[in-house]
């Protein structure tokens, strides 16, 4: 249970991270590609909500991952994006029916309902690998904790 609050917390915590980078990136693109003033200050952001999103992971990860082993690289990355799509569309979702609102309303032609873009798939196998590695680092640095 320890090694499962932790990996939760972690993975909450990467997540979140990821997404500020990634959507301080995504504006400094968007700002030098529509000729706007760039925000040197590299401003990024994120919801409360992704903290326990993400740490999901902690738990559905593992479980998936240790059946994937055997697969080739890129195909397992390609398999976990299609599982991160699928958990961003039903929180997604289910903020928006318990909430009223989904923090992210994907507006792009690639989007579904709103609650995910097709075209993000490069982002997210990126995301994929990292966690693939991020969590071979993290079990090895608490393979004595009982779980």
């Amino acid at each position: 249970m320890q090694k499962t609050i932790l990996r939760f917390y972690l993975w909450g915590t990467l997540g979140l991270s990821t997404e500020i980078f990634f959507t301080a990136i995504v504006a400094f693109y968007h700002s030098v590609m529509d000729h706007k003033a760039i925000d040197w200050g590299f401003s990024g952001h994120s919801y409360i909500w992704m903290f326990f999103i993400y740490g999901v992971g902690a738990v559905l990860f593992p479980l998936v991952h240790k059946h994937l082993k055997g697969f080739q690289l890129i195909l397992r990355i390609f398999l976990v994006s299609l599982g991160i799509f699928t958990v961003e569309f039903v929180t997604g979702f289910l903020l928006d029916k318990f909430t009223g609102h989904c923090p992210w309303e994907y507006t792009s032609r690639w989007n579904i309902m709103g609650y995910i873009r097709l075209d993000y798939l490069p982002a997210w196998m990126g995301f994929a690998y990292l966690i693939e590695r991020a969590d071979e680092l993290f079990e090895k640095m608490t393979g004595t904790l009982v779980d």
